[in-house]
């Protein structure tokens, strides 16, 4: 039996990465579930909670939350977004007429990577069509520390027939995205970038994979102004391109 889950996309794959969204509901697909979009969810509130405009950021992230009311499992292609809803909403609508409902959405949430990997229970994937030898995997701030999702996505990426994970030297410091972080302090943010930059390219790979899509778009846009070759990759890009056709259901 399928299981029901509502694929919620998040703001940067609505906007600049769409490749990323649909390849995430085609692994969910693959595994077994039955996906739905709710076309209201359109925003966490978290670039305003981040800023201290709490005020705003409820009543930006009112339209995802009357937009996901219901039972199934929410699966966010964004592990910083994941983050806001499961650890903050509850916080963000306190007191408020919406509370026992953000309470109520923040039980469902999950990030892709760790919902496939653990509630899915995936055991093996193919070699697929892909042409990667070797890639490494970054880590966002807000799944690693928020979630404590470390484990999941290398254990997804690491079934993958040909594919050696090189592990960073820095696995853990951060890429200098931060949403706002990056506007306000832009030298600062790009020298962490730059630092990102150099650990991956370090490790003769030209593949960066992430689950978190602003980490990659700091990333490699700091890698292509300084001329540097790097591909950014979502995850479940990698994974929709290890499904063998002819594989089983997982």
């Amino acid at each position: 039996m399928e299981e029901r889950v509502v694929l919620f996309p998040t703001c940067l794959a609505d906007l600049l990465f769409p490749e990323a969204a649909s390849a995430a509901e085609s692994v969910l697909e693959r595994v077994g579930c039955e996906v739905t979009m709710r076309p209201g969810a359109v925003c966490c509130g978290q670039p305003a909670w981040n800023s201290g405009h709490v005020a705003a950021a409820r009543r930006v992230a009112e339209g995802a939350l009357q937009a996901l009311d219901g039972t199934e499992p929410i699966v966010l292609c964004s592990g910083s977004c994941a983050t806001m809803m499961h650890e903050y909403w509850p916080e963000l609508f306190e007191g408020t007429e919406q509370a026992e409902g953000a309470e109520a959405v923040a039980q469902r949430v999950h990030e892709f990577s760790s919902f496939v990997a653990g509630r899915l229970g995936i055991e093996r994937l193919g070699s697929g069509d892909h042409d990667i030898e070797a890639l490494c995997y970054h880590d966002s701030c807000h799944m690693m520390r928020g979630l404590g999702i470390k484990d999941a996505p290398r254990r997804l990426l690491e079934m993958i027939d040909g594919v050696e994970v090189r592990p960073l030297d820095a696995p853990e410091r951060c890429c200098g995205f931060g949403g706002t972080f990056s506007l306000r302090y832009p030298e600062l943010s790009a020298a962490m970038a730059d630092e990102k930059v150099d650990d991956v390219t370090g490790k003769d790979v030209g593949t960066l994979v992430a689950a978190d899509l602003g980490c990659l778009m700091q990333i490699c846009g700091r890698a292509e102004a300084r001329g540097v070759a790097l591909r950014g990759l979502y995850i479940a890009e990698v994974l929709e391109a290890a499904m063998d056709d002819g594989m089983d259901e997982l």
